[in-house]
Order: structure tokens, then sequence, then C-alpha cells
């Protein structure tokens, strides 16, 4: 029994005037009271095993989730860096499609650029030749009456210097137009001639083709809608879509005209895609169109080659598809296309039939 209890019970057959019965009644409450002591102490002893327990539990699972807060930290700085690779990766892959396609432009770019080359340089040679003729004829005689001969040797000379001006203008251009696809550029918008740049890069991709591995004639059609005049582009971006999708009909194309010159002597037409049957007079043709439509410019490439089959139609734009063997594509031409379009505000859109052809058509707005 609780001690302060104990004495109070032992003092109570003390006190006289008590009666037994209310001696008897107080000593039962002293008892009852010491019983509800006695659960207290040891409910309270029990909240204090608790909360022990509970500190200590609680303690451990803060330092656990420290733990877990660090994992996770460094799992985020993991995470991180490796998006940063990927990116960095990323970055790489485009810029070698940029180089691979810059290597595809070299070799035409050299047959371009030779023909304004061997204008100035005959033209030069001319004109030297003029001025020693001149020379020549200025010092065997003052006579007046020859000054009308001079006069037509110096319209000759100021002709050929003129030609000189152009071609070598035209060089230039040529040279310009290689850095400007081989860079990144500003990625700003400006005013640019969408016909001649769509000239100028078909151009250049038909020349690196046929200077490349497995070349093939292509009957090449413009029909350009004179109408659109200036359309905003990043013109060093926008060229490599239309580099982009002529080396794809070029590359289409190929297959068909090389199955057809491999047929025996003879061979009326050879069968490919499933049984359609190509003539031995098959003439790869790519015809590119512009033209203004409800305040939008539409730029077609369409050609006769052997059309995408419909198995692969939805995943020729996804990044790294490519039907192409070994090493010979990254997959990437036709989503940094799609990507492009997309940057200038406009749409890619691609009809295609089996063994008829394909035709991309690119849709984009005529004006900021």
């Amino acid at each position: 029994m609780n001690a302060n209890l104990q004495n109070i019970l032992d003092t109570l057959p003390q006190i006289e005037n008590l009666s037994e019965e209310e001696k008897a009644a107080i000593t039962k409450s002293l008892k009852d009271a010491d019983k509800e002591l006695t659960i207290l102490e040891f409910k309270l002893d029990r909240t204090e095993k608790v909360k022990r327990t509970t500190a200590i539990l609680l303690e451990e699972t803060i330092e656990e989730l420290e733990h877990k807060r660090q994992a996770i930290e460094e799992s985020n700085l993991a995470l991180q860096k490796s998006l940063e690779d990927l990116k960095s990766a990323q970055d790489q892959l485009i810029q070698q499609e940029k180089l691979a396609s810059l290597g595809q432009l070299t070799a035409g770019i050299a047959h371009e650029i030779k023909n304004p080359l061997n204008f100035v340089n005959n033209f030069s040679e001319v004109s030297l030749e003029l001025v020693e003729e001149i020379q020549d004829i200025r010092r065997k005689t003052q006579d007046v009456n020859l000054r009308g001969e001079e006069d037509e040797i110096l319209e000759d000379i100021k002709g050929n210097l003129q030609k000189i001006h152009e071609h070598g203008s035209r060089a230039n251009g040529i040279v310009t137009s290689m850095l400007q696809h081989s860079r990144g550029g500003s990625g700003k918008k400006e005013p640019t001639d969408l016909n001649a740049l769509i000239k100028e890069y078909v151009n250049l991709s038909f020349h690196g083709m046929r200077a490349g591995k497995n070349p093939i004639d292509v009957e090449l059609k413009f029909e350009l809608d004179e109408s659109i005049g200036n359309v905003p582009l990043v013109s060093e971006d926008f060229s490599r879509v239309i580099v982009n999708l002529c080396n794809n009909a070029f590359d289409a194309m190929r297959g068909i005209k090389y199955e057809v010159q491999s047929l025996p002597a003879g061979k009326a037409g050879t069968k490919y895609n499933d049984g359609e049957i190509v003539g031995e007079n098959y003439v790869p043709k790519l015809r590119v169109s512009t033209i203004l439509e409800n305040g939008r410019v539409q730029v077609s490439f369409k050609d006769n080659g052997p059309g995408i089959p419909d198995e692969i139609k939805d995943k020729i734009l996804q990044p790294f598809f490519t039907t192409k063997k070994g090493t010979e594509g990254t997959g990437l031409g036709l989503s940094i296309t799609n990507d492009i379009i997309k940057a200038h505000g406009g749409v890619l859109e691609i009809e295609s039939s089996k063994d008829i052809g394909s035709n991309f058509i690119i849709k984009l707005p005529s004006s900021p």
C-alpha cells in the first residue's frame, strides 16, 4: 500500500470519536484509493516506456529518412548528369547529321563552283590578251582611224570583266551557302527568297548525288509560284530540309533504277515491292513545286519512287528510325526535318502510294 495511505490507516484505530462502521468505511475507501493509485502508477510507467520506445523509433525513422533523402539527392544528381549526357549526345548526333548532309553537298558544291570559276579564268585570260592587243596597237600607231577598233576592244574587256564579276559572285554565293548550311546561324527568321533557296539547294543536292556513290540520272522539274516572294525563314536551317527531302527521294529512286539496270540483256522489266513491274525505260523524276494558297506557302517534293510501305508510314518521322542498312543512315534526317518545319510554324504532310511514289508537302505561314 501507498506509504501515506498506510499512515492514515494506522492512525485510524486511535481516533475515539469514530464508530466502528465509520472506521470500516474509511478503511475500505483507503484500500480502494490504494488500488487506484497502483493502477495509475502502472499506467504511468507503461506510458513512460511507450514514450521512450516511440522516441527511439522516431529517431531511427528520422535517421532512415535522412539516408533516403541523401539517396534521392544522389539519384537526382545522377539523373541530371544522365540528362546532360543525353542532351550532349543528341547535339552530337544532330551535328553529325549536319556534317553528313554537308558531306553529301560537298561534291555538288564542287561541281557547281567549277563552272563559275572556269568562266572567271577564261574571261580573265581573254581580257589579258585584249589588253596586250590594245597595247600593241597603241605602240604601233597613234592613227585616229584606229580609235574605233580600240573602243571595240575596250567594250569587250568591259563585258569580260562584267562576266568575271557575275560568276565570281556566283562562286562566292555557293561558298556562302555551304558555310550557312554547315553552321547553326543566328536562328533568327529573315525574309528569304524561297524559290531561289529551293533552286539552289535542290541543284546542290542533285550534283552531290551525281558525284557520289551509285549516281543516277534524275529528271528535275521546277514549278515555282513567282507570286510567293520572300518568306520568313531561318535559311541555314530550311536549307537542310530541302537537302534531306531531296536526298531521300534520290535514295528511293536509286533502288528502282539499279534493279532495272541489273536485268539480263533483253529482259523487258523486273519485279520489285511484291510484284510491281518496272519497265527498262524507267526514268527517275523529282518535281519540286511551290504555291501560295489561303495565306500559306505550300512546298511539294514529289518523286516516282517505290513509295512508303504502310507498316512504316507512322514511324518515318521518329528519331533514329531508318530503313537504310548498316551505317548508311542515322535515322535523324526526317526527324530533324520535321522539327525544323515545326519551328517555322509549319507542318509536314506525307502522301505516298506503294509503287507509284511519294509526295512530301510542307505548309508554311507566308508572313511572320
